[in-house]
């Protein structure tokens, strides 16, 4: 018997897929299917889990103990989408056959359905078979009135539970509340959230140019984590603080619910309150502040803090550029910037050591992405091109 474990779980389903393999040469769309699956796989890292792939989807799964924060996985989410409607773009831009199958690219689409729940692992053959309940329930969601009533092909589902679970009720204000019920189930209540506002607004985000010509310092440390756990634990005040040296801090000024650009971290040095103001916000990729030096108030600083895979981990690079204030302050502060820059260093050392230390004891999982092979998502494509070869006969 399989041991019963809480947590999360994600189905992230391509849309219009059987619609596109019946008008399609199934040759070319093999390799298309092939190209979006493998983004996925790609997009899908620890904390998650590949449990395995469905032909059209990639089935996941999260413990609740080393999971996300809520805001952080729904920001994953809406990335991943963002990276499907961008691979999506550059498929039909680069498209010179005039198939069917290269035709209906941009017809295809990307949904995902989030649960919270109880389930068993079951390791057979070559993957991770969820079982459970909370399973069966999460896969009868893929058949609901969304589409019917909302008019939405491209969509996240997350179930009461979790939201919930997530702790993020204060970000729902962009979803719709919905409820699907189902035989021996009863009523399942939901929050969907439309996802072609979120790929418009983060296709047309402008990033700040970050002044690397008028550097006053810059610092880089590697973890042992991927960017997105990285990025986790970088937005949490607690371990913050171990990143800039401060005794305590607040985030104020959140945007329906969320940290975001206008948020402010206020950082406490002692009896002094030192505002941290977000001018960007890139999940997993860079955040931009505002920073008010604890020991010259008088004067302002960007700070960039950007991270970038690698083999292994992520780098984490701290800049800090283009002061503003009284002239004899910031001579103050160049003068004093070797101590500075030798101060930031040990604390971004501290800060890697101690969240990988969290991630230890948590029992954190990576996930295998070399474990699942560009033969094996091919191998997952043609099987779904055979069943509808099957249908069509």
């Amino acid at each position: 018997m399989s041991k019963i474990h809480e947590g999360y779980l994600l189905i992230a389903d391509i849309t219009g897929y059987t619609r596109y393999l019946s008008d399609s040469e199934l040759e070319h769309a093999q390799d298309t299917l092939t190209a979006l699956l493998e983004l996925l796989v790609e997009n899908t890292r620890s904390p998650l889990v590949i449990s395995r792939l469905a032909g059209d989807a990639v089935i996941s799964y999260g413990l609740r103990e080393n999971f996300f924060l809520g805001q952080t996985f729904i920001e994953k989410i809406e990335g991943t989408y963002a990276a499907f409607r961008k691979a999506l773009e550059r498929l039909v831009l680069n498209n010179t056959c005039r198939c069917n199958a290269c035709a209906n690219i941009s017809n295809l689409d990307l949904k995902f359905f989030v649960h919270y729940g109880t389930f068993g692992i079951q390791h057979i053959s070559d993957h991770d078979e969820l079982v459970g309940s909370d399973i069966n329930l999460l896969h009868r969601l893929l058949k609901n009135s969304v589409t019917e009533k909302m008019g939405l092909g491209a969509y996240a589902l997350y179930t009461e539970s979790a939201i919930q679970q997530l702790n993020v009720e204060d970000l729902v204000e962009g979803m719709t509340h919905h409820s699907e019920t189902y035989e021996h189930v009863g009523e399942v209540k939901v929050y969907v959230q439309d996802m072609h506002p979120v790929w418009e607004r983060m296709r047309s985000a402008s990033a700040i140019e970050f002044p690397t010509n008028r550097l006053l310092d810059q610092s880089e440390v590697h973890i042992n984590l991927p960017p997105e756990r990285v990025w986790d634990f970088i937005i949490q005040p607690q371990f913050r603080n171990t990143l800039i040296g401060s005794d305590r801090m607040e985030i104020t000024n959140r945007a329906s619910g969320r940290i975001a650009p206008n948020s402010v971290y206020q950082c406490y040095h002692g009896d002094k309150v030192i505002p941290q103001t977000i001018l960007e916000w890139q999940p997993f990729e860079r955040m931009i502040t505002r920073e008010v030096p604890a020991i010259l108030p008088s004067l302002r600083v960007l700070v960039e803090y950007r991270l970038d895979p690698v083999d292994g981990g992520t780098k984490l690079t701290k800049s800090v550029a283009e002061m503003t204030g009284p002239l004899l302050h910031r001579i103050v502060l160049v003068l004093m910037s070797p101590f500075f820059s030798r101060f930031g260093r040990r604390m971004m050392e501290q800060f890697a050591r101690e969240i990988e230390q969290v991630a230890r004891a948590q029992g954190e999982m990576q996930n295998d992405i070399a474990g699942i092979t560009e033969t094996e998502i091919r191998h997952a494509a043609a099987a779904s091109l055979n069943l509808i070869g099957d249908a069509q006969e």
